[in-house]
């Protein structure tokens, strides 16, 4: 049954075609009553029938057509028969597919037919009754103020649902064009995610390199710990990227877990690869440490791996760093420092770093374009901190950055 309303819905004009033919029935009922003659009556019946097959492609040209014929049989004929109804009928379907002005246009002119159809049809002796006169008002009129009712009725209902099928399809988009985003925010995170991988473990790597090619001859002991050390390091490089890669492979984002996520409790290990690769670093928290969110944790952890990657690759030989966590009532400090010797090259990656005054330190990369500290800008920018970066006094360079901490976790 589905299927045949379906189908009847996509084929209005077999639906209006059989209205038209119970109309013309209703008309050629009444053959037997000889008021008038068959020719005229065939035509008349054929006049009103017509228009209703196209009543809903033609709304008004058929509801004019209609009101036409009928004002004829009101002015030519001695009383109504069957076929009549397709004026109830158009006036339906003008309420219920065109606008209410219209619609009201059409109901007054219906009514105003009523009125002289009334005082045509009406035998002079009722008349006076009214008693009479209201139960024949009620027959000619009655029907047209129903059908304009239902009419009305019928195209509300049909606004309302189209709003919400609108309403459906347009949450739909907004859901779609959301998806989309959190994807496109998810994989710049990744991007993000794989040059802090990327960066720091290959910078560890060419600095074991080259100490276990000096030390090959003089110390062949340090130069197998180096190896060792390097392909410790590559290992674990290639377990990061190996996850951040399957979650860019993964369509509906599923696999967004398998991302490392780092925080402050990694710190430790992270000092510990930094010190294997011959740079010494010192670590202080100052404050009472407290958990943190997962963002703001992973974010103070790429911000230590950025800043002493940058020391090791831009401090020249023998530095040593620092490293201090400072926990304050509603916010965390990082402030990481070194001793090493910035020059020029430095100061111009600070530039394109894109922070206040143009220091900011060198590029990760060693392409010189600071997407490293652009990259820690914006990782605390999502969290409303700040990030300063440039040389300090008495030599070395130095990072500060703030993050604010939400009200339950400064509680």
């Amino acid at each position: 049954m589905r299927s045949f309303y379906d189908w009847l819905r996509g084929h209005p004009l077999v639906v209006d075609s059989m209205l038209a033919l119970l109309v013309m029935a209703l008309g050629l009922s009444v053959f037997g009553v000889g008021f008038v003659s068959m020719p005229a009556k065939l035509a008349f019946i054929a006049a009103l029938s017509v228009p209703v097959a196209v009543r809903r492609q033609y709304p008004a040209g058929a509801f004019a057509a209609v009101i036409v014929i009928g004002g004829l049989e009101v002015l030519l004929l001695p009383r109504p028969f069957g076929s009549d109804l397709a004026v109830i009928v158009m006036l339906y379907t003008l309420a219920a597919y065109r606008p209410r002005r219209i619609s009201l246009a059409g109901l007054a002119i219906c009514l105003g037919g009523s009125a002289v159809a009334i005082a045509k049809w009406t035998p002079e002796h009722t008349i006076h009754s009214l008693y009479t006169l209201g139960a024949t008002a009620a027959v000619f009129a009655g029907p047209a103020l129903l059908a304009w009712l239902l009419g009305d009725s019928m195209q509300w209902r049909r606004s309302y649902y189209r709003g919400l099928e609108e309403r459906a399809a347009r949450l739909e988009r907004e859901r779609d064009a959301q998806a989309q985003i959190a994807a496109a925010a998810e994989r710049a995170r990744i991007a993000r995610e794989l040059h802090d991988v990327v960066a720091h473990n290959v910078s560890v790597m060419v600095v074991q390199a080259d100490g276990a090619a000096f030390a090959l001859e003089a110390s062949p002991e340090r130069a197998r710990q180096a190896l060792t050390a390097i392909s410790r390091t590559g290992r674990q490089a290639l377990a990061e990227m190996r996850d951040l890669l399957g979650v860019l492979r993964t369509a509906d984002g599923s696999g967004a877990e398998l991302a490392p996520q780092p925080g402050v409790e990694q710190l430790a290990g992270l000092l510990e690869q930094t010190r294997a690769a011959g740079v010494p670093v010192s670590f202080a928290i100052e404050g009472v440490p407290r958990p943190l969110p997962r963002g703001a944790a992973l974010t103070a952890y790429r911000i230590v791996q950025e800043s002493l990657t940058n020391a090791r690759k831009h401090g020249g030989p023998a530095v040593t760093a620092g490293v201090t966590l400072r926990f304050c009532e509603d916010q965390l400090v990082i402030k990481v420092t070194d001793d090493g010797r910035r020059g020029a090259a430095r100061r111009a990656d600070g530039a394109a770093g894109g922070f206040p005054g143009g220091s900011a330190g060198g590029s990760v990369g060693g392409d010189g374009q600071g997407h490293g500290l652009i990259g820690m800008r914006q990782r605390v920018d999502v969290y409303g901190g700040t990030v300063a970066a440039g040389p300090q006094p008495g030599g070395g360079w130095r990072v500060t950055a703030t993050l604010p901490l939400p009200p339950a976790v400064a509680a």
